[in-house]
């Protein structure tokens, strides 16, 4: 029986990957935490014995090298949810690597793909399929967008110019609150994006743009935000940019956000004890919200042409979920699977969209029930 192991497994994002591997595998998943708790507290919930099973709580600190060595070489595949990454090292890539045991990890901001990417080579000689940001953005998003291009290039024997995603989120997203410290380390840097051929700097969390997301989020505002799809789809694509923005429901959130990054000193964002109070205060706000926002997600791909050059044509996907850590279950799950069923090999250290085949992507998200919708928005004559 295979064996998984998830470092920062207890965690929100950790238990729904954890839900997700028992559901769809028959393999067992130890899932740990810095300190010690009983099973009752720490397993994904769940009503059936014989997953709960071969869940298997455990303590491990990330930072003792010893115990993760040791842990890593107990399993066939870990997945590393122990986030923000903004700051972490490779440690755990880099052993896993020297193990021979496959790796996720859940990572989410462009500094810790550029630390990883390096390591594609290494871990190719050792046979190590190791795909980073996992989950839902990134994850299934760069999926999405991958299935967008394909489209595009069968459709119209061209490369498309431009891809963009939106993301809307409903309150805390079913998230626990290392999401809110992500989003506010996040603020601390400009974005780097890729627009029109060239690496460009923008102030986080600016430029508001409007956009209509599938119910239940519908339209709201959405911002520039750094996130890992802006390096490693840019590197996949021939396409001369990419837009990464996201946005909060109920809106109040873009604002208050909004505020933290262009009104707040910026020793404030830097300072760790303000990021914690920030990030427990706002997640308690959303404890309160959730109730009337719900905790769902929408994402909006649009792969297109250069409108400059009258190339209006334009694939639009579309995925809604009702609890956004289920959908990240669901997106680090079906990588799981996959591998351990030996259905997904790809030596060396890649991002989703260029590991995952859109076949294989599509069977996943079906499995799980979860409806992508892909439609041409505009298909009209190419003028000049």
């Amino acid at each position: 029986m295979a064996s998984v192991l998830i470092i920062g497994g207890q965690g929100r994002i950790g238990q729904a990957i954890a839900q997700d591997i028992l559901h769809h595998t028959d393999a067992t998943v130890t899932v740990t935490r810095r300190s010690t708790v009983d099973q009752a507290s720490s397993a994904p919930s769940s009503s059936a014995s014989s997953l709960l099973s071969r869940l298997i709580p455990a303590q491990l600190d990330v930072n003792d090298r010893a115990s993760v060595q040791k842990a890593i070489a107990a399993h066939d595949l870990v997945i590393d949810c122990a986030g923000p990454f903004h700051a972490r090292s490779t440690e755990v890539l880099q052993q896993c690597i020297q193990a021979g045991v496959h790796y996720l990890d859940v990572s989410d901001c462009a500094p810790f793909s550029r630390r990883a990417l390096p390591l594609h080579d290494v871990a190719q000689q050792a046979n190590v399929t190791a795909i980073i940001n996992t989950g839902v953005f990134p994850g299934i998003s760069n999926a999405m967008a991958r299935w967008g291009v394909e489209e595009f290039v069968q459709q119209l024997g061209r490369s498309p110019h431009s891809i963009r995603l939106y993301y809307g989120v409903a309150g805390s997203g079913g998230a626990g609150v290392t999401v809110m410290r992500t989003t506010f380390l996040g603020l601390q840097h400009p974005v780097t994006a890729w627009i029109d051929g060239q690496w460009q700097t923008l102030k986080p969390y600016s430029d508001r743009q409007l956009v209509q997301f599938p119910p239940p989020i519908g339209t709201t505002g959405v911002y520039w935000y750094e996130v890992a799809e802006t390096l490693t789809l840019a590197q996949s694509f021939p396409v001369q940019t990419v837009v990464t923005k996201f946005g909060s429901v109920p809106d109040i959130y873009n604002r208050l956000t909004w505020a933290v990054a262009h009104w707040l000193p910026k020793r404030l964002l830097h300072n760790p004890d303000f990021i914690e109070d920030t990030a427990k205060m706002s997640y308690q706000m959303t404890q309160i919200s959730d109730r009337f926002s719900g905790t769902g997600i929408a994402i909006v791909v649009e792969v297109a042409g250069n409108e400059t050059k009258g190339e209006t044509e334009q694939c639009r996907l579309t995925l809604v979920h009702r609890d956004t850590a289920i959908a990240a279950g669901a997106g680090t799950g079906s990588l799981a699977q996959l591998i351990l069923a030996q259905k997904l090999q790809h030596p060396g250290v890649a991002p989703v969209e260029t590991a995952l085949a859109t076949e294989l992507f599509r069977t996943m998200m079906q499995q799980r029930q979860i409806a992508i919708d892909c439609n041409w928005i505009s298909k009209l004559t190419i003028v000049g």
